[in-house]
């Protein structure tokens, strides 16, 4: 017993007295202000139309409305001012995403933007990006109601598990093929589609319990999560009715386990995505 314990201090004696961080064995991740870094790299390139200015891995990719387009190709054509944004950061897959709205020009846009954090360098780039031609579209509504949308860090009380977040998505996007998901919506709610919101007046009591369009009727594939945990956000990003269906992007507010706010982008590969158009309301 004593030799191994003289063992053991000689052992201890040729350790580093400098004690070094723990990692765990295949955990990875970034942190919020790394990548709140690089979305503004982005956003300052894309407002100046140049790409060339983010940290590029050299193998980077972008891929807008789902086809893989060459850097300084489609959005990046011409600088774009950039009237709105809000980032959600998922520390856990170092992904962001980045809700863009441009009203300032003849032309307004809405975009949704994905963005891959590899170590130093931004690898992907994937947008959704929406204009006239696309569902609901009306870019100034969008503007006015996402920047008065209170979208600030929950206090820890108020937040959900990722996993809980993830549940919260695909219960809704389960509603578009089964009329019985239970989706945890909350009071108040409001879904802004496109530019058309369900709560203008910002009624306290406002419910979003009548569920999404076409419910039961469309399939909801090639889903995929980026959770903001910190912001009780989930944005799932899919197609509708096949792997080539109309690419789409819905982000999903949290609070205390309830559905806030819904935001939805849709890009439309066939005039007005293939629906009837919604009916107007008559004036009174």
């Amino acid at each position: 017993m004593i030799r191994a314990l003289a063992i053991l201090t000689l052992l201890c004696s040729a350790l580093p007295l400098r004690a070094e961080p723990f990692v765990t064995a295949g955990v990875t991740g970034c942190s919020r202000s790394e990548l709140q870094s690089m979305a503004d790299k982005y956003l300052d390139a894309l407002g100046k139309g140049n790409p060339s200015l983010m940290p590029l891995a050299a193998q980077a990719k972008y891929i807008e409305n789902t086809m893989e387009t060459p850097f300084g190709k489609g959005i990046w054509q011409r600088p774009l001012t950039i009237d709105f944004h809000r980032s959600l950061f998922d520390v856990e897959t170092c992904e962001s995403f980045t809700e863009i709205i441009h009203t300032s020009s003849s032309h307004p846009y809405v975009l949704g933007t994905r963005m891959k954090v590899t170590g130093d360098k931004i690898s992907e780039i994937e947008s959704l990006v929406t204009d006239r031609d696309d569902w609901l579209f009306n870019a100034e509504n969008y503007l006015k109601y996402s920047s008065r949308e209170r979208w600030d860090i929950l206090p820890a009380a108020q937040r959900s598990d990722r996993q809980t977040l993830i549940k919260a998505a695909n219960a809704y996007f389960d509603v578009f093929s089964d009329r019985s998901s239970v989706v945890p919506w909350g009071i108040p709610c409001a879904r802004l589609e496109g530019g058309a919101y369900t709560n203008p007046k910002g009624d306290p009591n406002a419910s979003c319990t009548g569920g999404p369009p076409l419910e039961g009727t469309v399939k909801i594939v090639n889903r995929r999560f980026i959770v903001d945990v910190d912001m009780g956000t989930v944005v799932g990003l899919m197609n509708f009715g096949s792997e080539k269906g109309l690419p789409d992007s819905h982000i999903f507010r949290l609070e205390n386990g309830k559905i806030r706010y819904v935001h939805t982008l849709t890009v439309c590969t066939t005039p007005n995505c293939g629906f009837p158009p919604p009916k107007e309301k008559p004036k009174p």
